[in-house]
C-alpha cells in the first residue's frame, strides 16, 4: 500500500478511536437507569458512572500526552486500547458499585493514552499540507461530537435487544482491530529523553475527583457543611499543589510557560466551557426522555439520533467552509451562542410535553452550535502550540474539554438535585430539576461565547482554516515513516 492511501486509512482509524473514546462518555446514558436498578446505584450518584470515566480521562490526558512524547504516539495509541479493552471487560462482568466505577476508572486511563496519540499522530500524518490538514481535523472533530451523541443510540439498541453490560464488550472487537492494524498504519513517532512527573499526574487526577466529589455532594450533605468544605479545601490544595509542581519541576506534565502563547489558554478555556455546557445538556436530556416522557432504551437513543446525523453533517461541509469565510473566532463564537441558545429552549420543556414539541428543534439548533464551536476552537488550541509541543498541546485540549465536562456535569447535577431531580417517579418535580440543569448549562455556554469574544486573538493574516498555522510551521518538517 503507497504511503497516500495508507495516511487516510490511519485517519480513518483514528477517527474511529477518537469516535470510541468519547462514545464511551456517552453510550451509557441510555443504560443509566437499568444500571442503577442492578447495580443499587441512587438517582443523584448515579452521575458518578460517567464521572469515573472522564475524571481519569480528563485527569490524565497530559500524562497520556508527556508519555506518547517519550515513548512514540503509535506505541501509547497500541497500549491505551490494550487497557481500554481490559476496563471495558470489567466494567461489563461488574456485579457492585465499587467494581463498575473501578472499571471505569480504567477505560478512562485508557482513553487518557489512545486521545492525545491519536491527534498527535493526525499531525504527523497531515502536518505538512494546509489543506489535508484542515479536512483531517474536520474529519477527527465530527467523530468527537458524533461519537458522544451516536453512543446515546447505540446504547439504546444494545440495552434494549442485549443487556447493558454490552455497551462496555463493544468496545473489545474494536480494540483488537486497533491493536492489530496500528503498526501497519501509523508512523512510530519520534521518541524523546526526559522524566514522567508522576506527582503531578497524582495531585491533578485527585485534585479533580475531590472537587467533583464535593460539588455532587454538597445538595446532601450541605453548601454550609464542614464536610463539604473539608472536601473542597482538599480539592483546592491538591490542584495548587499540581500547580506548584509544574512550576519547579525540570520536565512538569505541563510547563506553565505554553499558557502565554497567544490564544492557547483562550482556546482551551472555550473547550472547557463548551464541554461543561454540552455533557450536561445531553445527560439531562436522556433522563428527560426517560424519566419523564417514559421512553424506553431504544426510543430514547433513536430520539437523539436527528442530532448525530446533523453534527456530522455540519462539522465536515458546514464548520470547514465558516472558518475559511469568517475566522476561527467568529465561528466559535457564533457556535457558542448558537449553543447557548438551543440549551435555552431546551430549558422550557414541560412534565407533559413531547419529544417533537419539547426536544426536537432546540436539540437541532444546539447540535449547530455545538459544530461550529468545537472545530475552530479546537483547532486554534492545537495551532496555538510550538510545534515541539504537539504532543502536549493535543493532552491539554483533550484535558480542558474531559474537565470542563465533568465539572459541568457535577454541577448541573448538584443544581438538578437541589431543584427536585432526585424524586423518581413526579415528573413535574424532575422536569423542575432538569429545566434547571438546562439553564445552567445554557448561562454557561453564553458565557463562553462572551469570554470567547473578548479574548480570542484574529491572526493577522485572516481567514485562515483552523489547524492551517500550525500546518505551515510544520511544513517541510512533518516526522511521517512509512
Amino acid at each position: 500500500m503507497s504511503t497516500q492511501p495508507r495516511r487516510w486509512w490511519a485517519l480513518a482509524l483514528i477517527a474511529a478511536a477518537q469516535f470510541m473514546v468519547i462514545m464511551d462518555t456517552s453510550i451509557i446514558g441510555v443504560a443509566l437507569p437499568h444500571i442503577q436498578t442492578q447495580l443499587g446505584f441512587t438517582q443523584q450518584n448515579l452521575s458518578w458512572v460517567f464521572n469515573a470515566y472522564v475524571i481519569a480521562f480528563g485527569g490524565l490526558l497530559l500524562l497520556g500526552g508527556r508519555l506518547s512524547d517519550l515513548f512514540g504516539a503509535r506505541r501509547m495509541f497500541i497500549t491505551g486500547w490494550i487497557i481500554l479493552l481490559a476496563g471495558s471487560a470489567l466494567a461489563g462482568a461488574a456485579g457492585n458499585v465499587a467494581t463498575e466505577l473501578s472499571a471505569r476508572a480504567v477505560q478512562g486511563a485508557g482513553a487518557a493514552l489512545i486521545a492525545p496519540s491519536s491527534l498527535t499522530l493526525l499531525m504527523m500524518l497531515f502536518g505538512a499540507n494546509p489543506r489535508e490538514l484542515t479536512r483531517a481535523l474536520a474529519l477527527y472533530g465530527a467523530a468527537a461530537p458524533a461519537g458522544g451523541t451516536a453512543g446515546v443510540f447505540l446504547g439504546g439498541l444494545i440495552t434494549q435487544y442485549l443487556s447493558w453490560p454490552w455497551i462496555f464488550y463493544l468496545n473489545i472487537p474494536v480494540a483488537i482491530v486497533a491493536v492489530i492494524a496500528a503498526p501497519a498504519l501509523m508512523p512510530a513517532g519520534t521518541r524523546a529523553r526526559g522524566s514522567i512527573d508522576w506527582a503531578g499526574a497524582l495531585t491533578v487526577t485527585a485534585g479533580l475527583a475531590a472537587l467533583v466529589y464535593g460539588i455532587i455532594a454538597a445538595p446532601e450533605r450541605g453548601w454550609t457543611s464542614h464536610y463539604t468544605w473539608a472536601v473542597l479545601g482538599a480539592a483546592i490544595a491538591l490542584l495548587a499543589t499540581f500547580v506548584i509542581i509544574q512550576g519547579v519541576r525540570r520536565a512538569p506534565l505541563l510547563r506553565l510557560s505554553l499558557l502565554r502563547s497567544p490564544n492557547l489558554a483562550s482556546a482551551n478555556l472555550a473547550q472547557a466551557l463548551l464541554g461543561a455546557a454540552w455533557i450536561p445538556m445531553w445527560f439531562f436530556l436522556n433522563l428527560y426522555l426517560q424519566q419523564v416522557l417514559g421512553y424506553s432504551a431504544l426510543p430514547a437513543g433513536a430520539a437523539l439520533l436527528p442530532m448525530t446525523v446533523l453534527i456530522m453533517a455540519a462539522m465536515i461541509t458546514v464548520a470547514p467552509r465558516a472558518i475559511a469565510r469568517f475566522g476561527p473566532k467568529a465561528t466559535t463564537v457564533t457556535g457558542l451562542a448558537i449553543l447557548a441558545a438551543g440549551i435555552g429552549w431546551l430549558a422550557l420543556v414541560r412534565p407533559d410535553g413531547s419529544f417533537t414539541a419539547d426536544v426536537l428543534a432546540a436539540s437541532l439548533l444546539a447540535a449547530v452550535g455545538m459544530a461550529l464551536a468545537f472545530i475552530p476552537s479546537l483547532g486554534t488550541a492545537i495551532s496555538a502550540a510550538p510545534p515541539a509541543d504537539g504532543g502536549l498541546a493535543s493532552g491539554l485540549v483533550n484535558t480542558s474539554y474531559q474537565v470542563g465536562s465533568a465539572l459541568g456535569l457535577a454541577a448541573m447535577t448538584a443544581l438538578a438535585a437541589s431543584h427536585g431531580a432526585t424524586a423518581l417517579g413526579d415528573p413535574q418535580a424532575l422536569t423542575g430539576g432538569f429545566s434547571a440543569a438546562f439553564t445552567g448549562a445554557a448561562v454557561i455556554a453564553a458565557a463562553a461565547a462572551v469570554l470567547a469574544a473578548l479574548t480570542l486573538r484574529t491572526p493577522p493574516s485572516t481567514p485562515a482554516p483552523a489547524g492551517q498555522a500550525a500546518a505551515e510551521r510544520r511544513t517541510g518538517d512533518a516526522h511521517v515513516r512509512a
